[in-house]
């Protein structure tokens, strides 16, 4: 390792400075390192020491072992980071992972809703509350880097990542950019403008994602083509960014999608002309997993071609994640050989230094075990929970208006709680939890809808559960309502592309069969509207779209019963039928309820719904 006199190890020397002084040590090798962000299963001890490797990374759903806790993802995390810093300048890695809702890689941590459900809450302050919550929980588990937040402004619920959208809206995808200054920090007054920002121990760096019209595709296909003018693309789609650059976001992860035709991942013109030239971002642009491998069919073929197309068009750091040592050899030989100009790599490696010197793990390399204790605390879950309660669209309060059918009577003698959905935390938290994709059954610490009943209901009340209830049951006088959830089981990208949108499982026969004979609340987990049949519209007495609300399914109860009143408002449009699609607001069809749509209890929309929504409620 260098001397410890150098001007990038003094911290009170100025950011820039001392980004200069290391730069000039670095040999080609070296910066190719910092470059290169890899997956933690490939992240030896040599890997990182003698290549230098600028970032680690895991993929959804892959962990140190089964159920390993945060202070057991902060061993592997610290033992990383001292094998970097055992290399010859000793500059410490930056650990990224898809913190998308909470910490959701690591069991026991606090999950919060889906950004679909944070949308329909229309409030920033809440978000950047979440984004404070989960700075403290990712950095608890050694995590230096959150892949958040999602800013697409998805227009097609037939896309597989739909929900982690916030809305439809690009003015309310605006307002929910909070998360960034919760992250990462608030910067002061007079801070330089696309600087990049993290206040300290308690942040974690920010990556505004995928940069950019990820939500605009044609037909709502996952790394598909936004076909748009320059000016649509610019007005929905890129506003958000913005006001990320605005809140001193450290990081952009370039998009799988195309626009008209052309792969963000080598788009020169919006990389480097739009977003570092014009919008005057000066932190570093990461490509996604596997991202550059995309940019030719067959995958991965010409690998040397793809690397130079994206580095040229301005990726700073890729995400390789697997192949590093083909990665940095044709890097290596692109440079050396004038395929790559060597001031686009120094460019990069400014730019991702930058990011580590403002985010200070030269000074602090290694985990927080003092965070620990706050990881799933009462506090956080207590958050979790209000966004929950916020997040609720009640879309139908009684067959007959003027007999609203909730609140529920907790001291009823005995409910009925029936669906697929009723008690299953991992369909509760939908993707990207636990694993990728997510999961099914009791995946970490967490309250289910049933279990959030049990608790909610009198002491003389008799709560029975049965998923698909028997003719029996249904035949029970006794009953005095019914709580069925039914909903989709989880998904993520591709994996949840669907052009059909009907509820799974059998969840409109459930529906049909419990509420012909018993009166019936239908609580929909989703992460997206999907098809409601006519026949079980008319046979319920309310409706209530949840979302995928996360580990806390006592906010829910905490509405039902009548504890707290329905804020939410869609923050999509919901269509009648798929033939329909693409339906917002911008789009207005004969939708089945329009965008900003949600009732309350005794009023259909609050004051603030009409002023803010009117123009599309028109």
């Amino acid at each position: 390792m260098e001397a410890t006199d150098c001007i990038y190890r003094n911290s009170r020397a100025p950011i820039e400075d001392r980004i200069k002084d290391l730069l000039s040590r670095m040999t080609l090798r070296e910066k190719i390192g910092q470059m290169t962000q890899i997956e933690r299963t490939v992240a030896t001890p040599s890997a990182l020491r003698d290549f230098a490797i600028g970032s680690v990374l895991n993929a959804g759903g892959s962990a140190p072992f089964h159920e390993a806790l945060s202070s057991d993802w902060a061993d592997m995390i610290d033992g990383f980071q001292y094998s970097a810093l055992q290399s010859r300048l000793g500059i410490p890695i930056i650990y990224g992972s898809d913190a998308v809702h909470g910490n959701n890689n690591v069991y026991g941590a606090t999950i919060f809703p889906h950004n679909v459900g944070l949308g329909a809450t229309r409030d920033a302050d809440l978000v950047r509350r979440i984004g404070t919550v989960t700075a403290l929980e990712v950095r608890a588990s050694g995590v230096h880097y959150a892949f958040a937040p999602c800013v697409a402004v998805s227009r097609d619920p037939r896309w597989g990542r739909c929900y982690e959208s916030y809305s439809e809206d690009t003015e309310i995808v605006r307002k929910m950019t909070s998360l960034v200054e919760g992250l990462q920090g608030k910067p002061p007054e007079g801070y330089p403008k696309g600087y990049p920002f993290v206040a300290g121990r308690n942040n974690v760096i920010a990556c505004a994602k995928h940069f950019v019209g990820d939500g605009g595709t044609d037909k709502g296909l996952n790394e598909g083509n936004t076909i748009a003018s320059y000016d649509d693309l610019e007005r929905i789609h890129m506003a958000p960014y913005l006001d990320c650059i605005a809140q001193g976001v450290s990081t952009v992860m370039a998009s799988y999608s195309s626009w008209n035709g052309r792969l963000l991942h080598a788009d020169r013109f919006l990389l480097t002309e739009m977003l570092k030239n014009k919008l005057g971002f000066k932190g570093f642009v990461i490509s996604d997993w596997q991202g550059i491998d995309r940019l030719i069919k067959p995958r991965g073929s010409s690998y040397r071609w793809c690397i130079s197309a994206a580095v040229n068009a301005g990726i700073d750091m890729v995400m390789v994640p697997l192949r590093y040592e083909n990665f940095i050899k044709d890097l290596l030989f692109l440079v050396e050989s004038g395929g790559i100009p060597m001031a686009r790599i120094d460019d990069a490696v400014e730019r991702i230094l930058r990011v580590k010197f403002v985010a200070g793990v030269f000074e602090h390399p290694f985990s927080d075990r003092s965070l620990l204790d706050v990881v799933g605390c009462k506090l956080h879950r207590d958050l979790a929970r209000e966004a929950v309660r916020k997040s609720l669209v009640l879309l139908r309060n009684g067959k007959d208006p003027t007999k609203p059918f909730l609140p529920l009577d907790r001291k009823a003698k005995k409910i009925l709680v029936a669906g697929s959905h009723a008690d299953d935390l991992g369909y509760q938290c939908g993707g990207w939890t636990i694993s990728w994709d997510g999961m099914t059954g009791r995946i970490t610490i967490g309250t289910t809808i049933l279990d959030a009943i049990k608790e909610a209901v009198g002491d003389q009340t008799e709560v029975i559960y049965e998923q698909n209830p028997s003719a029996v049951r249904l035949n029970d006088q006794d009953i005095s309502f019914s709580i069925v959830a039914i909903g989709e089981s989880p998904y993520a990208e591709f994996t949840g592309d669907d052009s059909k949108l009907m509820i799974p499982f059998g969840g409109n026969d459930i529906v049909k069969a419990v509420a012909g004979k018993i009166p019936t609340l239908v609580i929909l987990i989703s992460g997206r509207p999907l098809v409601l049949e006519p026949t079980v519209m008319e046979n319920v007495e309310a409706l209530i779209a949840a979302w995928l609300p996360g580990s806390e399914g006592s906010g829910i109860t905490d509405v039902i019963f009548g504890d707290y009143d329905f804020t939410g408002r869609l923050p999509v449009t919901w269509f009648r039928t798929v033939e329909q699609l693409p339906v917002h607001a911008e789009n207005l069809q004969d939708a089945l309820f329009p965008f900003g749509f949600g009732l309350s209890y005794g009023k259909e929309e609050s004051p603030q719904q009409s002023q803010e929504f009117s123009h599309e409620l028109i």
